[in-house]
Formats: structure tokens, sequence, C-alpha cells
């Protein structure tokens, strides 16, 4: 017998079969089809809604493993009934305590070990709710193509999820304080999940400020390509988190991770890892946390809002480290790229490069406030470039500071630096290497050294819209390499396939790739253009 030939056959009759119950799957059209097929149906169950409006007066209670989805965002729209209104005295919930939640103020209640859930292709909205989603242990959820709009305090509530996927959703107006409490999304204990090409914002008119992606304690958590325009866009305060990946996002508010003494370091070596965002708020780093890296990022700061230090420290208890701060580009720091109230050691700077330009203020302040009982033998400000335009500033605003070990520095304008020795090593100056990758959802900008533009826009047409700078900060190496963002189906490796591709119209050497996301295909090749 050819068993390959039988066992072809039976997956091409059981694929016929699945496609024939799909097709003849009766479509849900009316709230009581709803209610009646995700509280009453069975595990694994597929519910699929037309377009239309559904107003509910209850949660929705699925069953394990199911998958709900509509027509799209947009088209298939569940709201809440206007009698529906849930009581918010008892908000904000206990932070870490999934009992202290009201359930029944969710569109959707996933309970408790409710998992394997699918939502998607819905718009989900409810102006008098606390939230859209609620769950408790409800690992493998997966959220996506969903627009996520108008809640009262968190619309995506988790308590000890696990292996979730959160992608490709539109948040707006998602999520409200009360007290210190409130996001888009609030993730208490949250491991090995993922969050992608999700858009945050808030309207002028909206009345509460909310986080953006908000929890405590995350373990192997990756979140990358999301664009999140609120004044704190992350926050995952005081718990022992690790291996915490943030990358190629664009941040317009604050990343807020401090911990008590700067919490434990995992046996991994880091707690969380900042990388390749473009970040706009001069008030950027919320510290301390031990064991974090920051690297490869463009701090994007606009003059006329200065009030911020890049990183701050508020807490009472001094950290030990380390911080890791290397390859980054920082355009106009407001009151400056360090200052912390207690003591902070085993900070390393190097290989970054400061442009400073006049603020509105003007800030004239220091670049770096270190407490002055600082252990500066662990404090290294090595391989950097710092320029002042316009504004002669101080690399330091307390002469204690000056222990520190400062080594091979580019100083342009900067006060103070006959105050301290700064021996030339050779060692190369500034990030090692050009800053050059997309972020955002589905990597709509592209960071090219300090500027910022739509990828894929034509060289002569784009729009920047990183802040300005006066013309004479603006410098670039001429070299025969550059690079350029690909966007092809499939996965591009050099290795594997042809060297040469056609780019704006122009055959080019491929020298090297750096793939984002392989199945989506988009990445950064580095080519070879002979100096033109």
């Amino acid at each position: 017998m050819n068993h390959r030939f039988c066992a072809a056959k039976s997956e091409a009759i059981g694929l016929l079969l699945c496609g024939f119950l799909q097709i003849n799957a009766a479509m849900i059209t009316t709230v009581g089809e709803l209610v009646d097929a995700v509280n009453h149906g069975s595990d694994g169950d597929v519910v699929t809604i037309a377009a239309g409006t559904f107003e509910l007066t209850a949660p929705l209670t699925p069953q394990p493993n199911m998958t709900i989805s509509g027509a799209g965002a947009n088209k298939t729209i569940i709201t809440a009934a206007a009698s529906w209104k849930p009581d918010t005295t008892d908000l904000p919930d206990n932070a870490t305590d999934h009992t202290s939640v009201n359930q029944n103020a969710y569109l959707i209640n996933l309970r408790d070990r409710i998992t394997g859930i699918t939502v998607s292709d819905l718009t989900l909205t409810g102006p008098n709710l606390h939230g859209a989603v609620y769950g408790n242990n409800c690992d493998h959820l997966e959220l996506y193509n969903l627009m996520v709009k108008k809640f009262l305090w968190s619309s995506i509530r988790t308590f000890r999820l696990d292996s979730a996927k959160v992608h490709d959703n539109e948040f707006i107006d998602a999520g409200g304080k009360f007290g210190p409490e409130g996001g888009a999304l609030f993730l208490t204990w949250t491991t090995d999940s993922e969050f992608w090409n999700n858009r945050i914002t808030k309207s002028p008119d909206w009345p509460r400020n909310f986080y953006g992606f908000k929890g405590r304690k995350g373990t192997r958590c990756r979140f990358h390509h999301n664009d999140v325009r609120v004044q704190f866009s992350f926050e995952f305060p005081f718990q022992h988190d690790a291996n915490v990946e943030i990358d190629h996002n664009h941040f317009t508010g604050t990343i807020s991770i401090p911990k008590h003494a700067g919490g434990n370091i995992p046996d991994s070596g880091y707690t969380f890892h900042i990388h390749h965002n473009w970040l706009q708020r001069s008030y950027a780093l919320e510290w301390s946390r031990n064991g974090a890296k920051i690297d490869h990022n463009l701090f994007d700061f606009d003059t006329s809002v200065d009030g911020g230090n890049l990183i701050t420290d508020h807490g009472d208890v001094a950290s030990p480290g380390p911080t890791e701060f290397h390859d980054n580009l920082i355009k106009n720091p407001g009151r400056g790229v360090f200052w912390s109230g207690v003591v902070d050691n085993n900070i390393s700077f190097h290989n970054n490069h400061v442009k400073a330009t006049t603020t509105i203020t003007p800030r004239t302040e220091g670049f770096f406030g270190f407490n002055t009982s600082t252990d500066f033998s662990t404090i290294e400000i090595v391989d950097n470039i710092f320029e002042c335009y316009h504004t002669s500033r101080p690399l330091m605003r307390n002469s204690a500071s000056y222990n520190a070990v400062i080594e091979n520095n580019t100083l342009v304008n900067i006060s103070d630096s006959a105050s301290f020795e700064n021996p030339h090593t050779g060692a190369h100056r500034g990030p090692l290497e050009d800053l050059f990758f997309p972020c955002g959802v589905d990597g709509e900008y592209t960071v090219d050294g300090w500027d910022v533009y739509e990828t894929g826009s034509s060289s002569t047409t784009r729009t920047a819209f990183s802040s300005t700078m006066p013309a004479n900060m603006i410098s670039r190496p001429n070299v025969g390499i550059s690079k350029c963002i690909l966007w092809e189906s499939g996965n591009i490796q050099p290795s594997a396939h042809r060297s040469i591709y056609t780019v704006r119209g122009q055959k080019v050497n491929v020298l090297g790739s750096s793939l984002l996301r392989p199945k989506i295909g988009k990445g950064v090749l580095v080519v070879e253009n002979d100096g033109k």
C-alpha cells in the first residue's frame, strides 16, 4: 500500500470537509445568536459574526479554544447598551489581585483558566465599561485586527498571561487613569508573549490620560513595531522583570520601569533591552533598573518641550546597577541626559552622540546630574561626542562628578571641559555604526541617522518627521556603503538568494541584511553603491 498517497488523500479529504463545514457554518446576525454561540458553545468552536452592531447588556463568556471573528474592524461592532453601567468605585483594582476585578464590567470575560481564545476583526467599544477583555490565566490568547476604543479604565486587563500574541490592533481612547493606574493594556505577570504592530492614541478631547502598555512583571516578552502616542507609552514598575525586549517602536511618551533599589538581575544578564526605537519625549526613561541595556535608539526631542531629563531616577534607595547606554543618538536633550536624587552606580555611557541646541527655557544645566555620594569609579563616560550649538552647557552638574571615568570624548562648546581630564585613547568616538532601521507599525517610519521619514518615500519628496536642527548640526560621513529598506514577500537571505537586487531602479550588491520578522519579509539590506 502506498502510505504516502493514502496520507495525502486523507489530508485532502480533511481539508475539503473542513472547508465545506466552514462554508455552511451559520453566520451570526443577531445579538441573541451571538450570546448563545459564545456563552453556550463548545470547546474549540469558531464563531463568525456578520457586519453590523451588536449591543450587549452583559459580558460574553467564551469557552476554551474558541475563535470569535467579525467581518472586519468598523464593520462588526460589539458595544455595550447604554443601560449597562458598572460601578466605578472599585477602580483602580488591586494591581496584583485578580479577585479585586469586577469581571462583569468587561465586554468579553475570560474568567479563570479559559485558554486558547482568539478574537479578531472586530470593533470593541463601551464608554461606560471598565474594559473590553478580562482574563486570569488566559494563556495562548491572541487578539488581532481589532479596533478598541472608548473604555473607562483598561481595555485589555489580564493576570498570569502566558504565550499571548497581541498584534495589528488600534487602540483609541482605550482607557483612563483612576488614581495612578489605567492603560490601553494592563498586564499583570506576563510571560513568553509578544506585542507588535499596535497603534495606541489619545484624542485631544478624551478627558483622561492613560498608559499605553501598562504592566507588572514581564518575563521573556517582546514589544516591537508599535506606535504609542500617550504621555506614558510603556510602564512596567515595581517587579523583578527579566528578558523584556522593547524595540523598533515609535513612542511619544515615557518608558517607565523603576524598581526599588533597581531590582534583581536575572541569570540571562538583562532585565530590559531597549533598542532601535524612535523616542520623542525628553522625559524619556524613568529609572532605576539594574541590568538594563539601552542602545541604537534615536532620542529625538523638540526644543519647545524641554522639561525632562532623558533618564530620571526619583527613587529613595541606592541602586548598584548596571545600566549600559551606548550607540544612541540624542537630539536636543532638555534638562539633560541623566539625573538621580539617589546613588546609581555602575553606569556606562559610551559611543553615543549628543547634539544640543538652545531650548525654549533655555536649558543650561549640565548633561549629567549624579548624586554626590555616587561611587564615581563605576561611572564611565567614554568615546562619546557632545556638541552644543548657540548655548554652551557643562558636562556635569557638580564637581564631585569629575571623579567619574571620563575618557576620549569629543567636546564641542562644553563649558566645564577644563575642569576634568579627558585623555584621548585613539578609540572610535560616537556610535560604532550608523542608525538605520524601520520602526512603528509595519515599519512605517525609517530612522536614518538623525532623520526620520516615511518608509519607502522618495528622497526628493519625503517629509522629515524628526525634530529640526540647525544646518550646522547636520553631519554625515561620505562613504561607499549605503542602506535601504527592502519590501519583499518571503524570507530575504542574501546567502541563499542572488546577491544582486534592484533597488529604486539601480542594481546593487548586497553585503548583508538585518531581518526584523522573517515571516513578514521586511528587512534592512546593506548595499554597496561605489560612492555614488
